[in-house]
């Protein structure tokens, strides 16, 4: 794959993720039908009319590749190509006119990510990326921020669904969280998960991390991480998944706020600073591989429930 690689793929991506967010972006604030899927995760009926046009407009275009929908939408047959959508990434902000959320729509090729769009309907922003063709918000190339030390560093993170039933905070998050606010510039708590992991890739945060996500709650922002030619880290264990810019500068301390160093040992091998760019680009290869991997795992447990 070279770099002028899925230029069409991400071109079709971004146009129908912009076609979908204005249709949520007219009717939000308007009288909707409200789901549950659980205690405390909604689905409305615009989740669903926002994937019928996604899952459609990518038919169209590329009638050969399996869809794989968070409500449902598309089909798997086992195809090479599958993209993976999210119709409204924050559909309790969505539900409630609180005005943070996006469209995520992601392209897997062979295991591998390569091309992502995370659009935010209500301020126009287009975060997109493809392989090799570097992060983009709104069609300028961007990078990550040059913090380096966790006490200027503005931290995104979220809660999963199990949050309300999960006694223990070391997993529901809150033990992290305590101790991360209390040592970072400041951390905050948006709603949608891929436009907190873009954010990141595109220099407006300088760190994430969240438990229990699913692929299409990450997949397209996932490919704007990968796409940067800096020292980032994306890492799942177990459950949690970390994004983080410039992060071997400060690992010690992120080892003793998130107090997990089961999940961080091999990190300072993984981010040393590597000044050949062949090696940088194997590397992070071999990284969104391993993503790849656990997309599909994840693919076959939903298949099985």
């Amino acid at each position: 794959m070279t770099s002028n690689s899925f230029e069409r793929e991400l071109e079709v991506a971004e146009r129908v993720a912009r076609e979908a967010g204005a249709l949520l972006k007219e009717a939000f604030g308007k009288s909707r039908e409200v789901e549950y899927k659980g205690r405390i995760d909604l689905v409305t009926e615009m989740d669903r009319r926002s994937e019928d046009l996604i899952v459609g407009r990518l038919r169209a275009a590329f009638p050969g590749d399996d869809i794989w929908a968070e409500e449902g939408g598309g089909g798997r047959s086992g195809a090479e190509r599958v993209w993976i959508v999210d119709p409204i990434d924050g559909t309790t902000n969505y539900a409630h006119e609180y005005p943070v959320f996006s469209v995520s729509i992601a392209l897997q090729v062979a295991g591998r990510l390569v091309v992502g769009a995370v659009f935010n309907p209500l301020l126009d922003d287009m975060y997109a990326a493809r392989q090799g063709g570097g992060a983009m918000l709104n069609g300028r190339q961007r990078r990550v921020t040059e913090v380096d030390t966790l006490e200027r560093a503005l931290l995104a993170t979220g809660f999963a669904y199990d949050v309300s039933t999960e006694d223990d905070p070391e997993k529901n998050n809150l033990g992290p969280f305590a101790r991360f606010i209390r040592r970072a510039q400041a951390v905050r708590r948006a709603g949608s998960a891929s436009l907190a992991i873009a954010k990141v890739g595109v220099g407006r945060t300088d760190g994430f991390w969240e438990g229990g996500l699913h692929a299409w709650d990450m997949a397209a922002a996932m490919v704007n991480q990968g796409a940067i030619d800096e020292e980032l880290f994306n890492a799942s264990g177990g459950e949690i998944v970390f994004v983080y810019a410039k992060i071997a500068k400060f690992i010690p301390e992120l080892r003793e706020s998130f107090g997990a160093p089961e999940l961080l040992q091999n990190m300072e091998t993984l981010v040393k600073r590597i000044p050949n760019i062949d090696q940088r680009i194997a590397q992070m290869n071999e990284r969104m591989a391993k993503f790849g991997e656990m997309i599909r795992e994840r693919a076959k447990a939903a298949a099985g429930q």
